[in-house]
């Protein structure tokens, strides 16, 4: 099961922002995206994800574990995204933040347990009631990434996700989230400027071209 993109093009109005990309990607691998500024990167993510911009238009075929993505509404297609920014909510704890990514549960004592051994996992154990703003940035991406992770999602997206941290940070951070993601046998999208994230990710590489 992967996610299979077949002659994908976005365009605004005549505009097409990139020539027609075909991508497959398996279960535990990372693929990832490169290309200039401004070339629609982060839009071909939305619109896997299905948060496309109505002024952009796409044509092609998307599919994920063999169902037509565009069949699907964005919250059932079971796609993660992860950002930049760890986007942690600064009025919750930590713990409340991860809360975010597990599924309606009236098992309290099970979500209470589910989330400490997410931030365990994460080396953030004992840090439940934490204010998220006193972690470190590698921290805070541990938590964004376990957040994203608990809502089990079917494949993981990730927009430029080590850009902000320093380059010691950025080495470890790629370890921790390419191991997790092959731990969870899950297709994922990377979309850097960075040549050593696509080293990094060790899968198959797409370099957008203006049309």
């Amino acid at each position: 099961m992967s996610i299979e993109i077949t002659d994908l093009s976005l365009s605004i109005g005549e505009r097409r922002l990139f020539q027609p990309l075909s991508l497959s990607v398996a279960r535990g691998e990372v693929a990832t995206i490169m290309g200039p500024s401004g070339i629609g990167k982060s839009t071909l993510l939305a619109a896997i994800a299905g948060h496309l911009d109505p002024s952009v238009t796409a044509t092609g075929h998307m599919t994920l574990e063999g169902q037509d993505l565009a069949s699907l509404a964005p919250e059932t297609r079971g796609v993660g995204m992860i950002f930049q920014d760890p986007c942690l909510f600064p009025h919750l704890s930590l713990g409340d933040n991860l809360a975010f990514g597990l599924r309606a549960s009236a098992d309290r004592t099970a979500r209470r347990a589910g989330i400490e051994a997410a931030l365990k996992t994460a080396g953030l154990a004992g840090l439940y009631e934490a204010d998220p703003d006193t972690l470190s940035g590698g921290q805070k991406s541990r938590a964004s990434l376990m957040r994203s992770l608990l809502a089990e999602p079917r494949a993981l997206l990730m927009d430029e996700p080590f850009s902000a941290l320093d380059m010691e940070l950025r080495d470890e951070m790629r370890r921790f989230v390419f191991a997790h993601i092959r731990a969870r046998n899950i297709p994922a999208i990377l979309v850097t400027h960075d040549p050593a994230d696509a080293e990094a990710a060790n899968g198959p590489c797409c370099q957008l071209q203006r049309d």
